[in-house]
């Protein structure tokens, strides 16, 4: 893997911290030396080496830890468009993970990036001060070198991959059409991608049978990289659903990432221990399994999702023309209401879980913060009053498939048990935009060490970093990143054990972290003294060819 760290302006002494190095190991007390982008010394020769103009920083009582590694984000045009990129670095983020769920901006041609740019406007909104001009992978990783507020892999998208390829269409790829779609998948990973992503419950991805995946996957591993899917159900057949990755994983002999790995919906609460065993019986077969999960109860997605894949073949304006058709919305009202579709991951709809999040129609502003079912009992003199159904109709014609929404389906002991598992790392799954978007996306990583950590006890300090750190890093190759060494590219966290919080609510979800005063990108301070500074260090971060 390639790591291309910038030159800190400034060498920087943090004397006197705790150093939780990510390994899992003890920490001790001691000094650290940043120069050049890397730290130079740990210990007594911190001072002894540092050049008379270094910044020295008094961390007495806090810790040093790597930069946390954000395995699951979708920040892919915020990297590029905000350069202050506070909900991430002040979190202490150093490096994320884009190109997930199976859709993202490359590769592309011109009619797909149309298709995507509209298909996704939920989860990155659909910006007037991004030229959208790149097509490949290298293009996009090009652009981020301009100057990102921190590091970013890529995984290459493989619904994206396969919209070029197939289309939008819900059938099985030809023989041609998959030798295609490697070829694809190969020139992103050349590029310098980290691995592939599915979206397993979103079109067009989710119309891949399991021989093109397995297809697919054995391009990746030939290029050393890992498969993250977005599976095809976290309800009814999750663990089918799971169960179908690991064998992707075991025929093709790609290395698996399970995202936001748990089980959702009232189907599965107090059912991760069978999760656990499944992955548990692969890995000591020796099958090479990661996951990552976030540390809330509810998801996030668009409510469009929850349609059935049929009524979203051919892209978004061929579903809202589809939406026109009574008997069409009588057929998807059945399967919402009746049998539970695809897209709500095979459970029948609870309307008083789906809480809209965000929407890009002003005029619908007022529905912010508030669930179908208490919109659709409260609001009185509009066609779709008493009839949840009917406004979620109403709601995707309205804002053109573009409203996001929570969704209030997890389980606490899930969540807890999925985070204590040996092949656990942290993804916030965090989206940006929306009036009310999800917390997750501002205090995934001060929620680990602060509520789970201190408050609870979950997780031990020591081992919880080293969850945020060497973990994720040893997945995406980097041996540089991801633990404190002499030698290692400095991103670097001080946080305060005592107080680090996640300020972010429902309520307010855009809130910066309390006890984060430090954080360092390639050896320069983003955030100092809790402040963001103008600092733009971060680059891509690209596997080496294989």
């Amino acid at each position: 893997m390639t790591s291309r760290p910038t030159d800190g302006a400034r060498a920087v002494v943090i004397r006197g911290a705790r150093i939780v190095d990510g390994t899992g190991g003890p920490s001790a007390h001691g000094s650290l030396l940043i120069d050049r982008g890397r730290i130079i010394a740990i210990g007594g020769s911190a001072d002894a080496d540092a050049p008379a103009d270094a910044l020295i920083i008094d961390a007495d009582g806090l810790v040093a830890s790597p930069g946390f590694i954000d395995m699951h984000a979708h920040s892919d045009l915020a990297v590029l468009r905000d350069h202050e990129h506070l909900a991430k670095v002040s979190q202490g983020v150093t490096t994320e993970v884009l190109g997930q769920d199976g859709l993202s901006y490359a590769p592309t041609d011109d009619r797909t990036m149309s298709i995507v740019r509209q298909q996704i406007a939920g989860w990155n909104g659909q910006p007037d001060d991004v030229d959208f001009a790149w097509r490949t992978v290298g293009e996009y990783l090009e652009r981020v070198d301009r100057g990102a507020a921190l590091n970013v892999a890529y995984l290459v998208p493989q619904g994206s991959v396969r919209m070029l390829v197939v289309g939008t269409e819900n059938r099985a790829a030809t023989a041609d059409e998959i030798a295609r779609m490697q070829e694809l998948v190969a020139a992103g990973m050349r590029e310098g991608a980290v691995g592939m992503s599915s979206g397993l419950t979103y079109v067009p991805g989710m119309f891949a049978d399991t021989e093109e995946l397995v297809a697919l996957c054995r391009t990746v591993a030939e290029h050393g990289g890992f498969y993250a899917p977005h599976q095809r159900s976290y309800g009814k057949g999750a663990l089918e659903a799971y169960a179908e990755m690991i064998d992707i994983s075991r025929r093709s002999g790609c290395a698996l990432h399970l995202t936001h790995a748990t089980m959702n919906f009232g189907v599965n609460a107090g059912r991760a221990a069978e999760l656990v065993a499944l992955i548990d019986a692969a890995i000591a077969d020796g099958v090479d399994i990661t996951l990552d999960t976030y540390p809330y109860l509810p998801g996030s997605t668009t409510l469009s999702a929850l349609l059935p894949s049929w009524a979203a073949v051919g892209g978004p304006d061929a579903t809202i023309e589809r939406l026109g058709d009574d008997d069409v919305r009588a057929r998807i009202r059945y399967e919402l209401e009746v049998l539970g579709t695809d897209g709500c991951h095979g459970v029948v709809t609870d309307w008083a879980t789906i809480e809209i999040s965000g929407v890009a129609n002003p005029e619908l502003a007022g529905f912010v913060g508030r669930t179908v079912a208490d919109i659709a009992a409260e609001d009185a003199g509009h066609a779709w009053s008493g009839d949840p159904t009917a406004l979620f109709f109403a709601l995707l014609e309205a804002d053109r498939l573009a409203t996001g929404i929570l969704q209030h389906v997890g389980d606490e002991a899930n969540v807890r048990t999925m985070m204590v598992h040996p092949a656990h790392t942290g993804g916030s799954d965090g989206i940006l935009i929306g009036a009310k978007p999800h917390p997750r996306a501002w205090g995934t990583f001060p929620r680990y060490l602060g509520h789970y950590v201190r408050e609870e006890g979950v997780l031990g300090l020591e081992d919880a970093v080293a969850h945020l750190t060497s973990r994720p890093a040893g997945r995406l190759g980097l041996s540089d990143r991801g633990v404190l060494r002499v030698g290692a590219v400095a991103d670097v966290v001080l946080f305060d054990p005592a107080t680090i919080a996640d300020r972010a609510t429902f309520a307010e979800p855009r809130q910066q972290a309390a006890g984060i005063p430090w954080v360092f990108v390639n050896g320069a301070a983003v955030i100092a003294d809790g402040r963001r500074t103008d600092a733009v260090p971060g680059r891509s971060i690209r596997r080496s060819p294989a």
